[in-house]
């Protein structure tokens, strides 16, 4: 049987012995978060022979690099994230994100250590861990923020009449629908008042004030948005230096389909 795209390149990184981590929309869909996406994001190791790897891993997908940065250390290391479009027949059209850096995250043994392992009939996925996919979706971008309260809302449901402290800290710590937290607050209220040092807004939850808690919420995604754009903005005004130098060289290959937006879609809101 022919594998689906996504199987296709997840197992030839497999096969390469790269060391890395689903996450993004791909994981989404694991985790019961999304319903479809058509990129594959992965987070990985920059040293030398894990890249030697992934190099492999990308030559056998006959995959190109689509805009910039250019796939060297540097750039990964930077902060930056590296784009492919695989043009292997079994992959054809699917695009590849790889990192090794992302913001609000530990290094790669720490997200290693806590992974995620999904066992299908035709693969094993190594993923980012449930918490640490939500935090990696607080971004600027409009589209992750409704991803990352679907995430905990289908934790939620799958576990709530069967969770531990560390499940219920959780919720507390990342919930982002009103009535989830106010459930939780009122199951568990010493637990509750413990994580209100780390987010205070949990005070509107046990007093179960619905309309304080979504001003809090949208609040405290504000700030985090805000956040993300400080970070990125070093790193855009980088890639802006190399798109002005890849133009000057005119014997760059651009492909017309993926252009040079394509390097900005984590650190623009609305960049398709």
């Amino acid at each position: 049987m022919t594998p689906s795209p996504i199987l296709k390149v997840l197992s030839t990184i497999r096969k390469n012995g790269v060391r890395s981590l689903l996450m993004g929309g791909q994981a989404c869909i694991l985790y019961g978060g999304a319903e479809f996406s058509r990129d594959t994001d992965i987070v990985t190791v920059a040293d030398d022979e894990n890249l030697r790897r992934l190099r492999a891993a990308v030559d056998e997908l006959q995959a190109e690099n689509i805009a910039v940065p250019p796939f060297e250390r540097r750039f990964l290391e930077a902060g930056h994230a590296v784009h492919f479009r695989c043009r292997v027949p079994d992959a054809q059209g699917v695009r590849l994100d790889v990192m090794t850096k992302v913001r609000g995250l530990p290094d790669f043994q720490t997200l290693w250590n806590r992974r995620t392992t999904v066992r299908t009939a035709e693969e094993t996925i190594e993923v980012l861990s449930l918490p640490d996919l939500v935090s990696a979706k607080k971004t600027q971008r409009d589209k992750d923020w409704p991803m990352t309260t679907r995430l905990v809302e289908a934790h939620y449901a799958r576990h709530v009449e069967c969770s531990d402290d560390t499940t219920v800290d959780f919720w507390l710590r990342e919930a982002r629908s009103p009535a989830i937290l106010i459930d939780v607050a009122s199951r568990a209220p010493a637990r509750c008042r413990q994580a209100m040092a780390e987010r205070p807004l949990l005070a509107h939850a046990i007093a179960g004030d619905e309309s304080s808690l979504v001003a809090a919420l949208r609040a405290e995604e504000d700030t985090e948005r805000e956040a993300d754009r400080r970070y990125w903005a070093p790193l855009k005004r980088e890639l802006e230096a190399l798109r002005r130098e890849r133009r000057r060289d005119q014997s760059a290959p651009v492909d017309p389909a993926d252009g040079f937006r394509v390097s900005e879609d984590r650190m623009d809101g609305d960049t398709p």
